[in-house]
This record gives structure tokens, sequence and C-alpha cells, in this order.
């Protein structure tokens, strides 16, 4: 009996072992064959560039799919179809699996940007601060609760208390991603310039929401962790 055990044991650890090779294997072709990518997303997937979106630490399968969506243009971008149209399915789990297995980085203390009316008088830096805390405190708010009035659903319900996401679900990990790019692509769902998602779920709940919405619960998702 114990050497039966003893048996099962051994295999099990071998698989365990082969499927982590496996692993491995597919993150390390999909370093090399994600060079290409660095210049916009950053060489370990952590864009420099706040309009581009962080890779690093996405799950994988999510990132998969996304790469498929811009393969079969269910996802609109003109930078992106070209790139993925010259992927294959290998190639798009070798990559994911190189940006799931890198960290994201946080980002800096967040700032406001200068409002566009320049006859407007100065604000003071106490002012600035003030204004970014109430800002990123709505936002929290939203995310956790959303707004029962008009009937934004909470974030956290699908992307998690710590916006880690949730892997089976191909619900995304947001924490740590650049604000800009979540303005964006909250604005994207709520114009319907982006769709790709389960019963357009995201559509549903953006257009609900309003700029300021957008705005908010976005500086906060940047500052977590």
């Amino acid at each position: 009996m114990t050497r039966k055990l003893l048996t099962v044991s051994i295999c099990l650890a071998l698989v365990s072992a082969s499927g982590y090779v496996h692993a491995q294997g597919n993150a390390s072709a999909g370093k090399a064959k994600a060079a290409s990518c660095a210049g916009c997303h950053g060489e370990d997937g952590n864009s420099a560039m706040p309009s581009f979106p962080k890779l690093a630490g996405q799950h994988q399968g999510y990132l998969a799919k996304q790469l498929h969506a811009f393969k079969n243009g269910t996802r609109n971008s003109p930078m992106m179809a070209p790139l993925a149209a010259g992927l294959d399915d290998q190639a798009i789990q070798e990559i994911a699996a190189y940006y799931a297995g890198n960290k994201i980085s946080a980002n800096p203390a967040p700032t406001l940007p200068s409002g566009d009316d320049d006859d407007a008088p100065a604000k003071t830096e106490e002012q600035k601060k003030a204004e970014l805390a109430a800002l990123i405190a709505q936002g929290s708010d939203l995310y956790r609760n959303g707004n029962l009035s008009r009937e934004v659903s909470a974030c956290v319900a699908c992307h998690g208390p710590y916006a880690e996401g949730n892997k089976p679900a191909s619900f995304p990990s947001l924490h740590s991603q650049h604000a800009d790019y979540l303005i964006k692509t909250l604005t994207d769902f709520k114009t319907g310039a982006r769709s790709n998602n389960r019963e357009n779920m995201m559509h549903m709940i953006a257009t609900k929401m309003t700029d300021e919405d957008i705005k908010a619960v976005s500086y906060y998702i940047s500052t977590m962790k």
C-alpha cells in the first residue's frame, strides 16, 4: 500500500513539474515574440505612456482573448489588428503567458491635469490636493458601492476588492493601470466604440456613468496596488 501511494505521489509530482516547465517555456518563447510590442507596452509589459495599457500581471486568458478579438475584428483597433493578424494561436498563448508572468508596476502619485480655461483663477497647491483627494474618494465609493440611484453597478462585484479581476470569469485585473487608459476604455464602452465583452455588460454599466464618474473611478483604480 505504501509503495502504491509513493508511486502515485511521484507521478503527480512529475505531472506538476511537466506543467510548470511547459508554462515557463511558453513565457520564454512569448518574450521573444513580444519584442515588437515593447515600443508601446514596455519591454516587460509596463508601458511608460499612459495612453497605452500595462499588460504585465494581466490574466493570461484575458490577454489571449483580446489578441484573438483584435485578430478576428470583434475588437476594433487599426493599430493592433495588423499586429495580431500575423499571430497564430500558439504565439498568442505564448505572448499572453509572458506578460501574465510579469509584475505590474505601481503608478506614481496622481495629479490632476491643468484646466482648459485660461481665465480661471489659479488654484493653490492645497486646493489641488483637496480636489484630487475628493475625486479619489468619489472613485473609491463608486468602485465599492456603485450608485443605486442611477443603477451603476459596483466594480468590486466583478473585478474584486483589490481590482485583481476574476480569472475563471475572464474579468480583467485593473489595479495599477494607467488612469488615462481606463478613462478611454470606459468612454469607449459608453459610446459603443468597444463592445467585445460578455452580453455587452460594460456598455450597459458605462452608459449610466457620468464623465465625472468615469474620471473618478479611473483615478482611484490607478492608485490600487
